[in-house]
C-alpha cells in the first residue's frame, strides 16, 4: 500500500513540476506574472481563432448529444426498484442559513455606499450559507440524511481540500499566463489577500459534492447513467494515461496559450492513471466494471451547475456598481482564442464545459488527499448508489 500512495504523491508532483521547467525555458525565466497573488492579468492572450473556435464547438456539441441522449451510444433503461425516504422536515441550520445567504447576496450587490465595506466580506457567508441551504434540501429529500448530519467529519476534511486543491489551480494559472485574474488585488494586504482567499476556496469542495448530493436524490437523472458501456483498460494503457498526462502538462509550460485548457482537464489522466495503477477506486472504477457511468456524469454536471452560481454572483456583483465592484474575490477571464459570445457572466459559452472537468478534478483531488492520510473518501448517503 505504502509503494501505492507513493505513486499517487509523486504523480501529483509531477503536475506541480513538470509545467515550471518548461516555462523557465520559454520564458527564460519565470513566466510573467508569476507569484503575483491574487492573479493579475499581464499579457494580452492571443486574438480569436476560427479554427480554435470550429474545433471547441465540435467536441461541445459532442459532449452535449453524450449528456442528453445516452441511449444514442449504448446506454439502456434502467428502473430498479428503490425505497422511497421517509418524509422529514428541513433541518434546523436551514432557515438561518438562507438568511445569511440572502442577506450576504444583497450586500454583495447591493449600491448603497455606506455598505460598502462590508461587501468586502461578503463571499464567504454567501458561499457557506448557501451551502448549508443545499444540504438542508438534501436533507429534507434523503429522509434526514445529509452530509453535514452524517459525515460532519469529511465536510471539516472537504472543506480544508478543497482550500489546497484551488491554490494548486491558482498556482497551475501562472503556467498559461492567467486564465482567471482578479482586478480587485488592493482591497487587503498581501497578507490579507492569502488569508481571505485561503477561506474563500474552502467552499468550493463542499459546494459542488452538495449539488452532487442532491442530483443523487432525483431517481431518473441518477438511473439515466446507470447501465452505459463497459470499458476495461489493461494496466499498460493506464500507465499510457498517465505519461499522457505528463506530457501535456509538460507542454503546457511551452505553449501557454495554445494549450491552455490542459489546466482544466490535465490532472485527469495524471491522477486517475495514477489511481487506477493503484487500485485505488476513482470515479472511472465504475466505468471499468460494470458501465455505471452515473458517477462522473452527475459529478461533472454538479460542477456545472454550481459554476452557473458562481459566474451569476460574481458577474452581479460588478454590474449592480457604478465602478468596479469593492470585492476582493471578484475575477475576469483572459481566454485565447476562444473569448467570445458572453451570456450574463465573465465566462465565454465554451467556457461553461470546462465546469464539467472541473468538477471531475477537483473529486479526484479529494480522493488524492484522503487516500494519502488513510480517510475514508466515501460521500455515499444511506440508499443513494
Amino acid at each position: 500500500m505504502k509503494h501505492k500512495r507513493l505513486l499517487l504523491i509523486i504523480s501529483f508532483a509531477l503536475t506541480l513540476i513538470l509545467p515550471l521547467i518548461t516555462s523557465l525555458i520559454k520564458w527564460n525565466g519565470f513566466p510573467p506574472g508569476y507569484g503575483l497573488f491574487p492573479a493579475q492579468k499581464v499579457m494580452n492572450d492571443p486574438s480569436f481563432s476560427l479554427v480554435y473556435f470550429i474545433i471547441a464547438c465540435v467536441i461541445a456539441l459532442f459532449i452535449t448529444l453524450f449528456l442528453l441522449f445516452p441511449r444514442l451510444f449504448g446506454f439502456k433503461k434502467y428502473n430498479p426498484d428503490t425505497p422511497t425516504p421517509p418524509k422529514v422536515s428541513y433541518p434546523f441550520w436551514f432557515y438561518p442559513s438562507l438568511v445569511v445567504m440572502l442577506i450576504s447576496w444583497f450586500l454583495m450587490w447591493a449600491r448603497i455606499e455606506v455598505l460598502y465595506p462590508i461587501e468586502e466580506f461578503t463571499f464567504v457567508p454567501l458561499w457557506w450559507g448557501f451551502i448549508l441551504v443545499l444540504d438542508g434540501i438534501v436533507y429534507k429529500r434523503n429522509g434526514g440524511v445529509s452530509l453535514v448530519s452524517s459525515k460532519p467529519m469529511t465536510m471539516k476534511l472537504l472543506a480544508v481540500t478543497s482550500a489546497f486543491s484551488w491554490f494548486v489551480f491558482e498556482y497551475l494559472n501562472f503556467f498559461v499566463i492567467e486564465n482567471w485574474y482578479y482586478p480587485n488585488d488592493k482591497v487587503f494586504s498581501n497578507f490579507g489577500n492569502i488569508a481571505w482567499q485561503l477561506i474563500s476556496y474552502t467552499t468550493v469542495l463542499p459546494a459542488i459534492f452538495e449539488w452532487y448530493s442532491l442530483l443523487k436524490t432525483f431517481k431518473k437523472l441518477n438511473n439515466y447513467y446507470k447501465k452505459g458501456i463497459t470499458i476495461s483498460f489493461s494496466r499498460t494503457f493506464y500507465w499510457i494515461i498517465l505519461i499522457t498526462g505528463f506530457i501535456l502538462l509538460l507542454l503546457m509550460g511551452y505553449f501557454p496559450f495554445l494549450l491552455f485548457w490542459v489546466l482544466w482537464m490535465g490532472l485527469i489522466p495524471v491522477l486517475g492513471g495514477a489511481m487506477s495503477i493503484g487500485k485505488f477506486w476513482n470515479p472511472f472504477t465504475p466505468i471499468s466494471e460494470k458501465g455505471d457511468w452515473s458517477f462522473i456524469i452527475l459529478m461533472a454536471l454538479s460542477s456545472l451547475i454550481n459554476g452557473f452560481i458562481w459566474e451569476f454572483w460574481n458577474f452581479g456583483s460588478e454590474w449592480f456598481h457604478d465602478y468596479a465592484p469593492t470585492n476582493p474575490n471578484y475575477w475576469k477571464y483572459s481566454i485565447p482564442y476562444l473569448d467570445v459570445i458572453h451570456l450574463f457572466s465573465e465566462m465565454p459559452l465554451l467556457g461553461y464545459f470546462g465546469y464539467l472537468f472541473f468538477g471531475i478534478i477537483f473529486w479526484m483531488m479529494w480522493l488524492l488527499i484522503a487516500y494519502i492520510i488513510g480517510f475514508n473518501p466515501s460521500i455515499k448517503l444511506n440508499n443513494q448508489n
